[in-house]
């Protein structure tokens, strides 16, 4: 098989040229890792092209040269920055903006184990080895795939291009797999990213790794790209409880596993399927968002019943569990905070998900009251969390209801609960208040917590649709001064 990269001829040019120099000094140079992986999945159209992120990272391996060697030929093609000590990873960059491309060029690594966890190596560069060593090292087979990029050629000795045709991820090596814990978070999401199946012998394999030795930020780069890149999260959580993800890291979740619900509301299953299901809807809603705000929505819906397996009851013959949302935020910030899941580009993820989990049912509840809910309800509940994104909870939850010979789920509470929310005005955030400290002090009121006391009362008026100008938040400050005064 040959590749050919569809990514911008001066990326892909100025790779040649290095590698063409590389060989003029008797070396091999091949690009590896997920470029190639993406690229054969292209080609043999299990993905297409426009789902693939635009490549701005290219990793490069070379053989047979030394570092020395390896260096004094990158610097004839601009500035190197070298990163690491023991084993050195040759940096370099070029251009500005969206056209700019990083080159990551190292020696082929020879990793020895000298302590526990993923931590516990020691890695050096070894040009001699064979490329065949070098691909032993991969964590999966699907991972493993050369490409010489001046001729296209690939090279694949562990046949990772069979297992992506069978849509099948596959160890390359159970020894060396087993030395590093964050493979099997990596199987969870690049079983979900690419909607594979886990070869049975990789799932035992996977369950008796230890996990509890990777930190928390390591985790949470897996987690990531399992919640923001795949358009079938379940599949990963599955594979997760499957390998004993869930049972080592995320106990919170494993509680979901068997927690009956109610077949009327819920026919599709116990609350771990239907999270699952919502898990894929909102997926699918949150795709166009930022970072944080999408972030932000799947946590919400990944925790969103995390209550219920402690509120779930039998009642008349029916299964409840009242006051579940309230019930959900101990565990959503236990979990949360273990991952230390705060604050991304400066929005407060953890906030926002915690209101999102104790309101989730919110639309649907306003729905029921649509005759007589206020307005004012709406801009309350604007200051508890972004409305935008509780619609897409609310959404997604209420879509994971699939079930065979079950009606199909909708969503009318929340897209009538999204337009009331869009006529006020409240999907980002509550209003902002009309009347302020300064003017009561403009008034002649003195500093102090009268002031305080003032601004909020008039604020709920706001909230009311009491008060909608200056004017009328001075008069009614002037009242309320008036009122104390008698």
């Amino acid at each position: 098989m040959k590749l050919a990269f569809n990514h911008s001829e001066k990326a892909i040019g100025l790779i040649q040229k290095i590698c063409a120099a590389i060989e003029q000094e008797n070396g091999r140079a091949f690009l590896v890792g997920g470029l190639v992986r993406d690229q054969v999945m292209s080609q043999l159209g299990l993905i297409t092209s426009h789902n693939l992120p635009p490549a701005r990272d290219f990793d490069i391996e070379v053989y047979q040269i030394s570092a020395e060697s390896l260096r004094s030929i990158l610097a004839k093609f601009g500035r190197v920055d070298a990163v690491g000590e023991a084993f050195t990873v040759y940096k370099l960059g070029f251009g500005r903006g969206a056209e700019r491309i990083e080159l990551d060029i190292s020696l082929p690594r020879r990793e020895s184990k000298t302590g526990r966890g993923h931590r516990g190596f020691t890695v050096t560069g070894d040009p001699n080895m064979t490329t065949l060593e070098a691909a032993k090292r991969r964590d999966f087979t699907i991972n493993a795939i050369m490409c010489n990029p001046i001729t296209g050629e690939v090279l694949d000795p562990y046949y990772g291009i069979d297992d992506l045709k069978a849509r099948t991820l596959r160890v390359v090596d159970p020894t060396t797999f087993i030395e590093d814990s964050l493979r099997v978070l990596r199987a969870m999401q690049f079983a979900a990213r690419f909607e594979l199946t886990v070869a049975e012998e990789t799932k035992a394999l996977c369950r008796t790794i230890d996990l509890t030795d990777l930190p928390c930020e390591r985790i949470w780069g897996e987690i990531e790209k399992l919640l923001l890149r795949a358009k079938k999260p379940s599949i990963g959580w599955q594979i997760g409880l499957e390998i004993g993800v869930i049972d080592q890291l995320f106990p919170e979740l494993k509680t979901l596993v068997g927690c009956p619900q109610e077949k009327d509301w819920h026919p599709e299953g116990d609350v771990w399927i239907h999270t699952l299901q919502a898990m894929d809807e909102a997926a699918q809603l949150t795709s166009n968002l930022p970072k944080a705000q999408q972030t932000t929505v799947m946590l919400g819906v990944l925790c969103h019943d995390l209550g219920k397996p402690s509120t779930t009851k039998e009642i008349d013959g029916r299964i409840r569990s009242l006051a579940h949302e309230e019930a959900g935020v101990a565990p959503t910030e236990k979990m949360l905070d273990r991952l230390n899941i705060h604050n991304i580009d400066s929005y407060h993820v953890q906030d926002q998900v915690i209101a999102l989990v104790a309101n989730h049912l919110k639309p649907g509840q306003f729905y029921k009251q649509k005759d007589t809910i206020t307005d004012g309800a709406f801009r309350r509940l604007a200051r508890k969390c972004e409305m935008q994104l509780l619609y897409l909870v609310a959404k997604a939850d209420s879509l994971g209801r699939h079930a065979i010979d079950a009606p199909e789920p909708n969503a009318t509470a929340q897209e009538w609960f999204l337009q009331r929310v869009l006529a006020l005005g409240v999907e980002k955030s509550a209003p902002e208040a009309i009347l302020l400290g300064r003017h009561l002090l403009e008034l002649g009121l003195k500093p102090g917590r009268r002031i305080g006391e003032i601004t909020r009362t008039v604020y709920e008026l706001q909230l009311d649709g009491k008060v909608t100008n200056l004017v009328e938040a001075i008069a009614a400050a002037q009242d309320l001064i008036a009122k104390k005064a008698q």
